[in-house]
C-alpha cells in the first residue's frame, strides 16, 4: 500500500512539472530561510552552555539605588571574590577576570600585540576551556607563568612547540608558557589570547583592597547542595559590611542567563537577547508558514483535477483516512525534496550569512542530533503543508464527482483567499518593520554627535609614548602632520569610568547622580572639535594649575544645578577641581540614549590617560598623514607596531548591531515577498488556465486586453488590500513596542505604512498581471476549438 502511495505521488509530480517546481521551490526557499534562522537561534541559545558546571557558576553583580532607580552592573571590587570564598562555605571556588589590552609579545624578531586577562588559579577548573598541553593544577604556580591559546601560540612560534618557551611582554617582563589552551569556541562570551595569574597583578601592585573600586568581573562556583536563592540572600550585604560608605548589594547571575537575560530594569532581569531569539523564531515560523500556504493554495486550487481520482478510489473502497495518508505522503515527498534543496541552499549561502551577522555558524553533518532534527523538520513541514489539502481533497463526495456535478465553490470568502491574505499580511508587516528599523538607524546616524570625527585618530599610549609624549606631539604639529594632539582616559567614543561620588557646593546629601569620567589633557576642545559654550579649554602652558581644572558638559551643569558653573569647585576622589569651561553635550556612548552628565577632568600625570587623539592636517592626504605619524612613532616607540583607530569608524561601530538587524529584517522581508509572489504566480497561472474558455468568449464578444487583465487581476489585488488593512494596525503596535526601547527615536509616520502597502500592491499586480496578460492575448480560436 505504502509503495503504491509513493508511486502515485511520484507520478503526480512528473505529470505536473510546473506545479511541482513552484511547490518544491517555494518550500525549499522557505525551509532554507528557516534553517538559517534556526542555526542563528541555536548558536545564541548555546552561548556558554557547554560548560559542565554551568548550573553551579554565577557571575556576581552589583545592585544599588540611584535617585529613585535601581541599577545593576557587572564590574565588582577586587576583594569581593576572596571574601565570598572565605566567608561562605556554599561557595566552593571563585575567579576574578580583569582584561589586559594591547600587550606587546616579543619572540625573537616576532612582535605581536594582543589582549588577554588576569585570572585566579581556579579559573580553568571552573570553566571548560581545555588545555591541550600543560597541567591546569600547576600552570599558574609562578606569577610570570602564562597560558596561551593554540592560535596565539601558532602566531608567536609557528609550527614549533610553544610549551616551556619564554616570551617578553611589553619589553619588561619575561613569561614562561606553561599551558596551551584549545582555541575558544565561537559560542562563548569570553575573549582572550592568553591568561596571566592574579599573583602577577599583585606583584605589580595593582590588586587593591578598596571596596569602592568596581573594576573586575567576579565569578563564583556553588557546591552541589547549595540553593542559589538562599546563597544570594545571604551574600547580598557583603559589600555593605566591608565598607562604611558603599550602599551596594551583590546579586548572583546564573551562567545560562548571561547571554539571553542580560538586561535589568529596576534591579530585576527584564530580558536581553532572548527577545531577539523569540523574534527570529517567530520570523522563521512565519516564513515557513508562508511557504506551506503556497503548497496548500496550489494543491487545493487543483482540486478539480484530482476530484475524479478521489471519487473512483472511494467507489472501489478506499476510506477517507487512506486518502488522507496518500495526500500526506505526497506532501512529505515534496517536503523531503525541498529539504534536500534547502540544505544545498544553506551550505551555499552560509558564508555570506556568516559575514552578514559576523558569526561562525556551521552545520555539523556528523551529529546524530542534526539529522534527527532535520528529519523532524522535514516531516513537520510536510504534515503542516499537506494537512489541509489532504482533508480537503479526501472529503469530496464520489456521487457528485463522478456525475460531473462537482464544482469548486467560488465564494467571496474561502480558505484559499484567507490563506493568501494571511501570507501578504505577514509579508507587509515585515516590510513595515524593515522600513521602521532602517529609519530609526538613520535617525541615530543623523543625530548631531557634538564633535568633529573627520581626520581624527587615536592611538594607545604605551610607556614609551607616554615618556616621549611632548616631543612626539611637537614633531607631528611642527612637521605639518597634525593640527593638534591630546591625551585622554578613553577614546572619544567610549566611557571607561564613572562615579556617583562627585561633590560640589550645595549638593543634596541624598543625590546619587552618576557622572561619566573623561580625564583630559590640554587642547581637547580643538582636537575633538567640541563646542565651547562658556569659559575656555585647558592650557597648561598659560595656566599650570589646569592639571586640576575641569570642563563640564551641559548635562553635568544641569545635574549640579549651577547657574554660573565657571569657577566652581568640584571634588572627585578627594581632589578639588576648578571648573574653567562648559562644552556642549556630545555623544560618547549610545547614540539612541540621552547624553549623561560628564566631567572632563585635567590629568595630574600622564598615567591618568590611556590613548592619544591626533587631529590630522586637512591639507595632507590621509595616507601621507598616517605614514608620517608611523615614522615619528617608530622613532620613539620602536618596539611596538603602529596601531591606530579612526574615530569616525569607531563611531560607526555603534550602529553595527542595529545595521545587522536591519539587513536581516530586509533579507527576510524580501524572502517573504518572494515566496508569497511565487505562490501567487502559480495560483494566478492556474486560475487563468481554468478560465481560458471564459476569456475566449469575452474576446469574441469584444473585450479588450486591458479589461481582461483587470478582470483576472482585481481579485488578487483586493486580497492584498485586505492584507494591508490587517497588517497596518498589527505593525503599528509591534513597532511602537520596538521603539520604546530607544529614548531617542523616530515617530511612526503614515508614509511608512503607505509605502509598504503600495509596494505590496504593485508587487502583486506585477506578479499576477504577467499571467493575466498572457491569457488575455491568447487566440480565442484555440481556447474555443472544442466547444
Amino acid at each position: 500500500m505504502w509503495k503504491n502511495y509513493i508511486k502515485i505521488a511520484w507520478r503526480n509530480l512528473l505529470n505536473k512539472k510546473g506545479f511541482a517546481f513552484i511547490n518544491i521551490g517555494g518550500l525549499a526557499v522557505g525551509m532554507a530561510s528557516a534553517l538559517l534562522i534556526l542555526l542563528l537561534v541555536q548558536h545564541e541559545w548555546s552561548m556558554d552552555r557547554f560548560h559542565h558546571k554551568k548550573d553551579q557558576i554565577f557571575r556576581v553583580m552589583n545592585r544599588a539605588e540611584f535617585n529613585g532607580e535601581i541599577h545593576v552592573w557587572g564590574s565588582t571590587p577586587k576583594p569581593l571574590g576572596p571574601a565570598l570564598k572565605e566567608e561562605y562555605p556554599a561557595i566552593s571556588a571563585f575567579s576574578r577576570f580583569s582584561t589586559m589590552d594591547n600587550l606587546l609579545f616579543t619572540v625573537g624578531e616576532q612582535k605581536i600585540s594582543s589582549d588577554g586577562a588576569f585570572v585566579d588559579i581556579s579559573f580553568l577548573d571552573m570553566f571548560d576551556f581545555p588545555l591541550l598541553e600543560g597541567d591546569k593544577q600547576v600552570v599558574f604556580k609562578q606569577p610570570t607563568d602564562i597560558v596561551i591559546t593554540q592560535d596565539f601560540a601558532s602566531r608567536l612560534f609557528g609550527s614549533a612547540d610553544a610549551l616551556g618557551k619564554t616570551v617578553l611582554v611589553n619589553n619588561q617582563e619575561t613569561f614562561t608558557i606553561t599551558g596551551i589552551l584549545e582555541d575558544l569556541p565561537s559560542n562563548t562570551q569570553f575573549s582572550f589570547d592568553y591568561l596571566v595569574p592574579w599573583s602577577y597583578m599583585e606583584k605589580l601592585g595593582w590588586s587593591d583592597d578598596y571596596w569602592g573600586n568596581n573594576s573586575v568581573d567576579t565569578y563564583v562556583e556553588l557546591n552541589d547542595q547549595s540553593d542559589p536563592q538562599v546563597v544570594g540572600e545571604k551574600i547580598k550585604d557583603i559589600t555593605k559590611r566591608h565598607s562604611n560608605t558603599e550602599e551596594t548589594e551583590v546579586i548572583l547571575h546564573a551562567m545560562p542567563d548571561w547571554r539571553l537575560y542580560s538586561r535589568f530594569e529596576n534591579g530585576e532581569i527584564a530580558g536581553g537577547r532572548i527577545e531577539m531569539i523569540r523574534l527570529f523564531g517567530v520570523i522563521a515560523g512565519f516564513i515557513l508558514l508562508i511557504a506551506c500556504i503556497n503548497f496548500m493554495n496550489l494543491t487545493t486550487a487543483r482540486s478539480e483535477k484530482r476530484a475524479k481520482e478521489v471519487g473512483i478510489r472511494k467507489v472501489v473502497g478506499a476510506g477517507k483516512m487512506a486518502l488522507v495518508y496518500q495526500f500526506l505522503i505526497e506532501s512529505i515527498i515534496i517536503s523531503a525534496l525541498a529539504g534536500v534543496i534547502a540544505l544545498g541552499i544553506v551550505q551555499l549561502i552560509l558564508p555570506y550569512f556568516n559575514q552578514l551577522i559576523d558569526k561562525d555558524l556551521f552545520i555539523n553533518f556528523t551529529s546524530v542530533w542534526f539529522w534527527t532534527g532535520l528529519l523532524g523538520f522535514v516531516l513537520l513541514t510536510g504534515v503542516l503543508a499537506g494537512s489541509y489539502p489532504a482533508f480537503f481533497l479526501s472529503s469530496f463526495m464520489p456521487t457528485k464527482v463522478l456525475k460531473g456535478t462537482f464544482r469548486k465553490v467560488n465564494s467571496k470568502v474561502n480558505p484559499r483567499k484567507i490563506l493568501v491574505v494571511l501570507q501578504f499580511t505577514i509579508a507587509i508587516i515585515l516590510m513595515i518593520s524593515t522600513l521602521v528599523i532602517q529609519k530609526q538607524i538613520r535617525h541615530g546616524k543623523d543625530r548631531e554627535n557634538g564633535y568633529d570625527r573627520k581626520n581624527l585618530i587615536y592611538i594607545p599610549l604605551t610607556d614609551d609614548v607616554k615618556k616621549h609624549y611632548g616631543v612626539i606631539k611637537q614633531e607631528l604639529i611642527n612637521g605639518g602632520t597634525a593640527e593638534s594632539m591630546t591625551r585622554t582616559l578613553s577614546p572619544l567614543t567610549e566611557i571607561w569610568s564613572n562615579t556617583w561620588g562627585i561633590d560640589w557646593e550645595g549638593k543634596d546629601p541624598d543625590d546619587k547622580t552618576v557622572f561619566n569620567r573623561f580625564n583630559i589633557d590640554e587642547d581637547i576642545v580643538r582636537t575633538a572639535g567640541l563646542t565651547l559654550l562658556s569659559g575656555r579649554d585647558l592650557d597648561l602652558d598659560r595656566f599650570p594649575s589646569d592639571s586640576l581644572a575641569m570642563l563640564l558638559n551641559e548635562s553635568a551643569v544641569k545635574a549640579m544645578g549651577f547657574e554660573e558653573p565657571l569657577g566652581q569647585l568640584v571634588n572627585d576622589s578627594d581632589t578639588d577641581y576648578h571648573v574653567v569651561g562648559v562644552v556642549k553635550d556630545f555623544i560618547m556612548t549610545n547614540p539612541f540614549e540621552p547624553i549623561e552628565p560628564l566631567i572632563l577632568a585635567g590629568i595630574r600625570s600622564g598615567n591618568w590617560t590611556n590613548v592619544a587623539h591626533i587631529k590630522f592636517n586637512p591639507s595632507l592626504s590621509t595616507a601621507n598623514a598616517l605614514a608620517n605619524t608611523k615614522e615619528v612613532l617608530a622613532k620613539y616607540n620602536p618596539d611596538f607596531p603602529f596601531e591606530y583607530t579612526f574615530v569616525d569608524e569607531a563611531y560607526a561601530q555603534k550602529f553595527e548591531s542595529s545595521q545587522k538587524s536591519a539587513k536581516l529584517a530586509a533579507s527576510f522581508a524580501f524572502l517573504t515577498i518572494f515566496i508569497s509572489c511565487l505562490g501567487l504566480f502559480g495560483l494566478s497561472a492556474y486560475i487563468a488556465e481554468t478560465r481560458t474558455k471564459e476569456i475566449g468568449i469575452r474576446k469574441v464578444l469584444g473585450a479588450s486586453v486591458g479589461s481582461l487583465t483587470s478582470l483576472l487581476s482585481r481579485d488578487f489585488v483586493l486580497l492584498v488590500v485586505i492584507s494591508c488593512a490587517i497588517a497596518f494596525p498589527v505593525a503599528w503596535w509591534a513597532m511602537s513596542q520596538f521603539l520604546k526601547s530607544y529614548a531617542y527615536r523616530i515617530n511612526l509616520d503614515w508614509w511608512l505604512f503607505a509605502l509598504a502597502g503600495i509596494g505590496a500592491v504593485l508587487i502583486a499586480v506585477l506578479t499576477v498581471s504577467s499571467q493575466a496578460i498572457k491569457t488575455a492575448l491568447m487566440n480565442p480560436v484555440n481556447s474555443l476549438r472544442n466547444e
